[in-house]
């Protein structure tokens, strides 16, 4: 390997080489059978970027693997943002270019045993940053984190309720660091061995030590997956046809998707009541989404409404965090073009301003997410912390129907179940619709995307409070620690080098 990496001595060969193994790591993700990737995904990119000439190279290395990184995990938006979304994974990428120097930093050439040990911590914490920054929702939210390869994987579900999703994500980055110490620094395998010791202790230490939820009981929870309908009217009635079906088996709650109702209730006076007989048929309150313009109200708003036997309940909840380009254009005066490139929004939908706990007439307490804030590890946090029972999120991915997008969405809620202790339901008009238990496992069938139907879960509830909850995201304050002292550390030995030099007559040659 490090002869190849050597004889490419010409910046472009080593940018696409970047951009390629830069995509690697996206292998993990769509099959579960292949989670073991995520622990040498990065290798390839790690050991090219160790060997770049120039910490401006390997910066540019960074930029050109987390571009391939981008484009690889959103793939499934060339249909329909088309150029744009090379714009988008160009610019994401950068965020990596950092990355790619520090890297160099700490293993370029024959790393001391001290740095190479040093490593297996500044190299994770500086992933962690990135994925950190890119989670922000102007910049696309924390879609396809590295630690969400995981979800299927019972041991670092563990780790997640301590730490969150971060905490996997730290952790694979650590274990890549070490294997690529291992295959290209002899002198220094001791210190990786005793590294990767330490990460299996880690994983063993969660699976063994971290609480896990204890059982409280059962409800009933039924989803309404219509499929793909034309038009806001025949979607509503294949819903309704499909609650109906619900009646006589007492569901505690039935929950439809995102988008499910496209007209404002208040001027819908026959749908609020056509709701409201199927929640006196079936016995249970119905959650709906709202997708229309409110009367008395400017602009769109993506509403969670919970509809019983006499109507609205009032509890509501308005869609918070909008999905860039799709429900909303950032900087429209500036970027509205987009508008004409691809499908984003014509009109930019209007944000919630809290979250909101609801309360069925049973006495089950539900947190509410709508489609892409599931995504966001604090919004389910805080619903758990605020005493919700279930979490439920109400998806649509018809845009998406074909593509990777419907399964790896859900394959979220398992990761917010395990963070927060909790059960999730993750409700789709199209697919794929899932439940997840307490501790991230499936419960009952999933819903495919050609399923059309509507399914009673049971799912188990659960009480206590994972250790993710109550502290949140320690994991990335101690990264920006381990990157603070490393900083200040390394900062002070380049000064002290820097007046040697100095006083010794010589100009010490730059990177």
């Amino acid at each position: 390997m490090r002869t190849v990496e050597r004889r490419l001595g010409s910046p472009w060969p080593r940018r696409v080489g970047a951009l390629l193994c830069g995509a690697l790591p996206v292998l993990a993700f769509p099959a579960p059978a292949l989670w073991w990737w995520a622990c040498l995904c990065l290798v390839p990119w790690l050991l090219l970027v160790r060997t770049a000439p120039t910490g401006r190279r390997a910066a540019s290395e960074g930029w050109w693997g987390g571009f391939g990184f981008m484009l690889a995990m959103h793939h499934w938006l060339l249909p329909n943002l088309h150029v744009f979304t090379f714009v988008v994974a160009a610019l994401l990428g950068s965020l990596w270019a950092p990355w790619g120097w520090s890297v160099r930093r700490m293993l370029g050439g024959e790393p001391s045993r001290v740095r190479a040990a040093a490593a297996m911590l500044v190299v994770p914490a500086g992933w962690l940053m990135v994925e950190s920054i890119r989670s922000w929702e102007g910049l696309g939210g924390p879609w396809g984190m590295l630690g969400a390869s995981q979800w299927q994987v019972s041991p670092a579900l563990r780790v997640v309720s301590v730490g969150g999703v971060w905490a996997i994500s730290f952790l694979l980055v650590a274990i890549n660091v070490g294997v690529t110490v291992l295959v290209s620094v002899r002198r220094a395998r001791v210190p990786a061995l005793a590294g990767l010791a330490a990460t299996a202790v880690a994983i063993s230490a969660a699976w063994i030590w971290a609480p896990r939820p204890r059982a409280e009981g059962r409800v009933a929870v039924a989803i309404v997956q219509p499929g793909v309908v034309d038009g806001p009217e025949r979607r509503f009635d294949r819903e309704e046809r499909l609650t109906r079906g619900l009646v006589g088996r007492d569901p505690d709650l039935i929950v439809w998707g995102e988008s499910s109702v496209g007209f404002d209730l208040d001027d819908r006076n026959d749908l609020t009541r056509r709701l409201a007989a199927l929640s006196r048929e079936t016995g249970a309150e119905i959650l709906v989404n709202v997708d229309a313009r409110r009367s008395g109200r400017p602009g769109i708003f993506k509403s969670s409404v919970l509809v019983g036997p006499d109507g609205p309940t009032g509890d509501r909840y308005d869609k918070m965090r909008l999905v860039p380009f799709g429900e909303y254009i950032p900087f429209r005066s500036l970027l509205g073009w987009a508008a004409f490139v691809g499908e984003a929004a014509s009109e930019d939908r209007r944000r919630g301003t809290e979250q909101v706990v609801m309360t069925t007439a049973g006495g089950l307490r539900i947190g509410v997410t709508v489609c892409f804030e599931t995504a966001f590890p604090d919004m389910s946090r805080r619903l758990a912390a605020e005493g919700a029972q279930v979490l439920v999120a109400q998806s649509a991915t018809s845009t998406f129907q074909r593509s990777w997008a419907p399964s790896q969405h859900a394959s979220l809620a398992a990761l917010r179940a395990a963070e927060t202790g909790r059960p999730m339901v993750h409700a789709t008009l199209t697919g794929v619709s899932a439940v997840f238990d307490a501790e991230g496992a499936g419960v009952g069938p999933t819903l495919g995307t050609d399923a059309v139907t509507s399914h009673l879960y049971e799912v188990p509830l659960a009480r206590g409070t994972t250790p993710y909850v109550r502290m949140g995201a320690w994991v990335v304050y101690g990264a920006l620690l381990v990157l603070t002292v490393w900083g200040a550390v390394d900062g002070g030995r380049a000064l002290r080098a820097r007046r040697t030099d100095g006083a010794s007559g010589t100009n010490p040659a730059r990177d």
